[in-house]
């Protein structure tokens, strides 16, 4: 299993080095083949964050491990609020713009609202259905996720975009065409360490693959948002620090959970209720602190229970799975 380990672990490094260097590489193309910065930033940049998630949930999908694909979203989006905001709010008080206050939070919290109406057939007690989340479902959840970047071309358009500030690493186009491939390819040899590994230790260690999925793979794939969202707190971007989070899990739900319902219906088990109603009170929760203290601003005392919320819910996991 100690190989495993070493395996699942280099998965990770790959994926995220692969992550980096696709984004890089595109982003330099883009901006040689005159694409607008602005579609620059809410695709290809914006997309680098969710890459490591919607790389693992397609092979798990694909592989029909689904209790990963799906553990590694909803615990993907546990982690970014209760722990990833939690530690950020610590570095410094977290404000928030009203766009993302009165639309993107709501949003971030529609999305988890969804993935519960979309299994709601178990737990509306119609036990003669499976509980499944359906490639209608995941068709609905891509519609979202247009939406969602529509909002956002027209927001860079006014320009409250972030993402619009794009240097380019003067790549040549074949060197840049090179990095993309090798990018793409390392997407795919990381996922696949991952979900195979994770798979074996599951197994050795008599776990399921739903806390698998939950806790080291969600851990691992969410180092992105964690390194940016850190990052930002500690140069008082502010901003950026609760906007990366925000638009990760409406990325992670529309598009990584809808493109994996895609390719194969994704079935949910009993105990993932649970998990999905702690990903609806994470964001409920993000969004009543809004207007608790100083109002629009996440501070210390309510990141304090973000990490404590987050702590209770991974102890009653392991101990109680």
């Amino acid at each position: 299993m100690l190989i495993n380990l070493l395996l699942l672990t280099a998965g990770f490094i790959i994926l995220i080095y692969g992550a980096n260097k696709l984004v890089d590489a595109a982003s330099d193309l883009a901006l040689r083949l005159n694409v607008p910065k602005i579609v620059i930033g809410l695709t290809i940049v914006a997309f680098g964050t969710s890459a490591p998630e919607l790389s693992v949930n397609l092979l798990a999908a694909a592989k029909q491990n689904s209790d990963i694909a799906l553990g590694n979203v909803i615990g993907s989006n546990i982690l970014n609020i209760l722990l990833i905001l939690g530690i950020a709010s610590f570095i410094t008080p977290l404000g928030v713009k009203s766009n993302t206050t009165w639309i993107e939070i709501p949003l971030a919290l529609l999305s988890a609202l969804l993935v519960l109406a979309s299994t709601s057939e178990r737990w509306l007690g119609q036990m003669g259905e499976a509980s499944v989340i359906s490639r209608s479902e995941g068709l609905f959840f891509l519609a979202f996720f247009i939406i969602f970047l529509v909002y956002n071309f027209q927001l860079a358009r006014q320009g409250n975009n972030e993402l619009l500030d794009i240097e380019a690493k003067l790549y040549s186009k074949p060197k840049a065409i090179l990095f993309i491939t090798l990018g793409l390819g390392l997407l795919v040899l990381g996922g696949q360490l991952i979900v195979n590994n994770a798979v074996v230790i599951a197994k050795e260690l008599g776990l399921s693959e739903r806390l698998i999925g939950l806790t080291v793979v969600s851990i691992g794939t969410s180092l992105p948002e964690l390194a940016t969202s850190v990052a930002a707190a500690r140069k008082k971007s502010v901003d950026l620090a609760i906007g990366n989070i925000v638009g990760s899990n409406i990325f992670n739900v529309f598009l990584v959970l809808g493109l994996s319902a895609l390719i194969t219906p994704i079935p949910v088990s009993p105990e993932a209720l649970l998990d999905i109603l702690v990903n609806i009170l994470a964001s409920t929760l993000l969004f009543l602190f809004l207007f608790t203290g100083r109002g629009r601003q996440l501070e210390r005392l309510e990141g304090s229970l973000f990490l404590l919320i987050y702590a209770t819910y991974l102890a009653f996991l392991i101990f109680y799975r």
